[in-house]
């Protein structure tokens, strides 16, 4: 409602209580301001003469909301937080986020280089089903998904399983070690990825997203969790793509040759055509990905967590307003991790039309950093950047990450708690279509 002006708010409230209005393409999101067209009059007048009633196909006829929905998420991570490594503390934590009216939870379950769950498909591929790492001991014996999934439910969460590493890896890692010929390379031949990615700790390579094995690494990895566990969703972020100095090695260059008339790729690596090509062929994987998952379990979402565009096109060959389009993504959470008014601006969907697209056809939360280990924000700065989503009309927020919301923060812990009281004053479903 709040694109509608007052004058016409009520009328559109009782039309809509009515069945009368009709909305093509996007039933929940109406267009106040716009010229209505000759189509539109005569679907409204349809729905209003009982004659002609039914005319109309129902999923494009907006039901009126009988309560507020909005998404309330928290990606729970293994780096910096030690949340997953242990039933309690998990129990705990799905208590305390459930009390204080979050909705949605999105656990990592791969990073490093292994899994952290019992994985079949990982004990094929390297001996170890689950993390192996002395850190991550209290993996062990114990089935952390299954654990928060069962919990989470039990108080009407949603679990959406995060594939946070996606094509990358340590390059010591197992994996890597095992899957050399997996390795995507620059023009230079080097294949080290910028090591911050891991905090420094390990240099990450990348697996080539457009090689067979690779991609059937990934299918097999999701299709698991999905047959396995009664999950929500499952989701990627950045990690699903390609940063664009890669993608010179032999297999993708002789690919290229092969569609180009023996041409190779061009040495500028943001050179449109070859930056669209390998995009595109991103987009024909995360197509195949999709049928897997929904040949499996229709209900199960598709979400996407990327950085924002153009951004995530242009350095990591994320085209998510493309793919978006296609209809392979069923939600999306565009990672704006600026403070103060930079946050706004960027997330303001007036001013950037991918966003405003995304949020006017699919669920749209805009991903908030609540701080990292070291850098906390302050709950005032939060509950800020919430009220501009809220303002802009998306389907809500999750929040990077878990220990930041309260653990690690520079507020005394009740009064950070106190704070996200006053964020979600009461429990509401979550917002799907």
């Amino acid at each position: 409602m709040r694109t509608i002006p007052n004058f016409a708010q009520s009328a559109i409230a009782a039309t809509t209580e009515k069945q009368i209005t009709v909305n093509y393409p996007i039933t929940r999101r109406l267009n106040p301001n716009r010229t209505a067209q000759r189509g539109e009059i005569a679907a409204f007048l349809c729905q209003a003469l009982p004659d002609t009633q039914g005319l109309i196909r129902s999923q494009f006829i907006p039901k009126p909301e009988t309560q507020a929905r909005e998404i309330r998420g928290v990606w729970l991570t293994n780096i910096d937080s030690d949340v997953l490594f242990d039933k309690e503390r998990l129990s705990n934590a799905v208590n305390e986020l459930a009390r204080l009216n979050f909705n949605t939870l999105y656990p990592t379950v791969l990073n490093w280089g292994y899994t952290l769950y019992p994985s079949n498909v990982m004990k094929q591929e390297i001996g170890f089903a689950i993390d192996p790492r002395p850190v991550a001991a209290g993996l062990r014996d114990r089935d952390m998904l299954q654990e928060m999934i069962a919990e989470a439910h039990s108080k009407d969460m949603t679990v959406i399983p995060w594939f946070e590493f996606g094509f990358m890896a340590p390059k010591d890692s197992e994996l890597a070690q095992k899957h050399k010929d997996w390795w995507t390379q620059k023009r230079d031949g080097t294949v080290d990825f910028k090591a911050s990615a891991l905090d420094g700790v390990q240099i990450p390579v990348w697996f080539n997203p457009l090689k067979p094995e690779v991609q059937q690494y990934i299918l097999t990895l999701v299709a698991e969790v999905v047959e396995k566990y009664d999950v929500d969703g499952i989701q990627f972020d950045d990690h699903f793509g390609l940063p664009v100095a890669y993608g010179y090695d032999n297999f993708t260059v002789n690919l290229y040759k092969q569609e180009h008339n023996g041409k190779a790729p061009p040495s500028n690596e943001r050179d449109p055509e070859w930056v669209r090509w390998r995009s595109n062929k991103l987009q024909v994987f995360l197509t195949q990905l999709f049928q897997t998952v929904k040949s499996r379990k229709p209900n199960v979402l598709i979400s996407l967590s990327p950085l924002d565009l153009p951004f995530a096109y242009e350095e990591h060959l994320v085209d998510w307003h493309k793919w978006r389009e296609a209809g392979l993504l069923e939600e999306v959470i565009p990672q704006i991790y600026f403070e103060g008014q930079k946050f706004v601006d960027r997330s303001n969907p007036d001013n950037w039309s991918t966003l405003k697209a995304a949020r006017d056809s699919v669920p749209t939360a805009i991903g908030i950093l609540s701080g990292l280990s070291s850098t906390p924000r302050p709950i005032e700065e939060i509950q800020r950047q919430v009220k501009a989503v809220r303002a802009q009309g998306y389907a809500g927020m999750s929040f990077f990450f878990y220990e930041t919301l309260w653990n690690k923060s520079p507020e005394p812990l009740s009064d950070r708690k106190a704070g996200w009281q006053a964020i979600f004053k009461e429990k509401v479903e979550r917002f799907r279509l």
